[in-house]
C-alpha cells in the first residue's frame, strides 16, 4: 500500500538568500536550479533536495571543522617554536 502525502512539502530557504562561490546558497545550500525549480519538483524529487542540503551542510562543517583543527595546530606550533627547551637556564 502506497503512503499518501497530505502536506505540502516546505521550501528549506531560510532567508538568506546569498550564493557561495561554488554557486550553492549560503543558507539552504540549494543550487540555482533546485532554487529556481522547487515549485515544479515532484514530491520525491523535493525529498532528494533535501536529503542533497542536509549532505551539503554535514560536508561544510566538516571543512570547518577541519580548518579550525589545522588552525589550532598552527597557533600550538608556532608557540612551542618560541620556546628553547634546549637552553640552560
Amino acid at each position: 500500500m502506497e503512503q499518501l502525502e497530505f502536506f505540502e512539502i516546505p521550501s528549506p530557504c531560510i532567508g538568506i538568500c546569498q550564493t557561495d562561490a561554488r554557486g550553492y546558497c549560503k543558507g539552504c545550500l540549494r543550487n540555482r536550479d533546485e532554487r529556481f525549480n522547487w515549485l515544479n519538483f515532484s514530491d520525491a524529487q523535493k525529498y532528494d533536495v533535501i536529503r542533497l542540503c542536509r549532505q551539503r551542510k554535514r560536508r561544510r562543517q566538516l571543512a570547518i571543522l577541519k580548518a579550525r583543527k589545522i588552525e589550532i595546530l598552527q597557533e600550538r606550533a608556532a608557540a612551542t617554536d618560541n620556546f628553547d627547551f634546549d637552553a640552560e637556564p
